[in-house]
C-alpha cells in the first residue's frame, strides 16, 4: 500500500484532500486495486478509492487556469484538493481539484464571457510589468557604472540583464538588488567576471570542487574588479 506521509488526513474543517499516488495501493473498503497514478482518499489513516470515499461523483481539474479553477470551486458544493508527493522536494504539491461537473461547465461558460476582458487586462499588467523591468534593469546598469566606471558599457548591461530576471531567484531579485544594494551590485558583478574572465566554468566541468575552484580564480577575479574600479573610492 501507498505512504501518503505523515497526518495525511484531513482535519475537521479543513480542505478535502484526494492523494494522486505514486505507490500502488488497495481500497480498505471495497478491496480494489489502486495503481500508481490513481487517486484515493485517506481517512483515520486508511486508503479509499474515490467510490468508497463518495467522491467518484466529481470531475478532476488539473491545476494551470486560476481563473477557472477559482470559479468552480466556488459553484461547486463538494470539491477536493488534488495533491502528489515530490520525493525532490519533500513535500505535498497541488495537482488541482476535483470538482462538480456542473460546476465546471458553468466556470468555463463564465470564463468565455469575459475572456476578451481578462486577456486585455492581462496585457495592461504584462506591459506594465515591462516598463517596470526596464526602469530597473537601467537603474542597475547606471549603479554598476557608478561602482565599476570602467566596465564596458555591454558587459554593465549584460550583468544588469541577467541579474534582473523575473522571477529568477537570483540576486538581483531580492531586495537588496531592487533598491540598488552596493553589496548586491558587487555580488552580481563578481558572478559574471567568475564566468565571463575566468576558467571558473573549465574547473568544474573537470569536476573540481565548487570551494575549490573559487579559489582557483579569485585572483583572477580580484584583478578584473580592480581594474573595472580604477577611479574610483570604495
Amino acid at each position: 500500500m501507498t505512504s501518503t506521509g505523515q497526518n495525511a488526513d484531513s482535519k475537521p474543517g479543513d480542505e478535502v484532500v484526494v492523494f494522486l499516488i505514486v505507490r500502488d495501493s488497495k481500497c480498505v473498503e471495497c478491496g480494489d486495486d489502486l495503481y500508481s497514478g490513481s487517486m484515493l482518499r485517506m481517512e483515520n489513516g486508511k486508503p479509499y478509492c474515490l467510490a468508497c470515499a463518495d467522491l467518484d461523483h466529481l470531475e478532476y481539474l488539473p491545476r494551470g487556469d486560476a481563473a477557472l479553477t477559482r470559479r468552480s470551486r466556488k459553484f461547486s458544493r463538494l470539491s477536493a484538493v488534488v495533491v502528489r508527493f515530490s520525493r525532490t522536494r519533500g513535500r505535498y504539491e497541488r495537482q488541482g481539484v476535483l470538482i462538480e461537473p456542473a460546476a465546471l461547465a458553468r466556470a468555463e461558460e463564465e470564463c468565455r464571457s469575459d475572456q476578451e476582458n481578462r486577456a486585455r487586462i492581462r496585457e495592461k499588467a504584462a506591459v506594465a510589468r515591462e516598463a517596470m523591468d526596464q526602469r530597473h534593469h537601467a537603474g542597475f546598469v547606471a549603479k554598476i557604472l557608478e561602482r565599476f566606471p570602467r566596465c564596458p558599457s555591454a558587459r554593465a548591461a549584460t550583468i544588469a540583464a541577467h541579474a534582473c530576471l523575473k522571477y529568477s531567484g537570483r540576486v538581483g531579485r531580492s531586495a537588496m538588488a531592487r533598491g540598488f544594494d552596493a553589496v548586491a551590485i558587487d555580488l552580481a558583478v563578481r558572478a559574471h567576471i567568475r564566468h565571463a574572465e575566468t576558467d571558473y566554468d573549465r574547473l568544474l566541468n573537470r569536476g573540481m570542487d565548487r570551494g575549490d575552484a573559487r579559489l582557483e580564480v579569485a585572483d583572477q577575479i580580484a584583478k578584473v574588479e580592480a581594474d573595472w574600479c580604477r577611479g574610483t573610492t570604495r
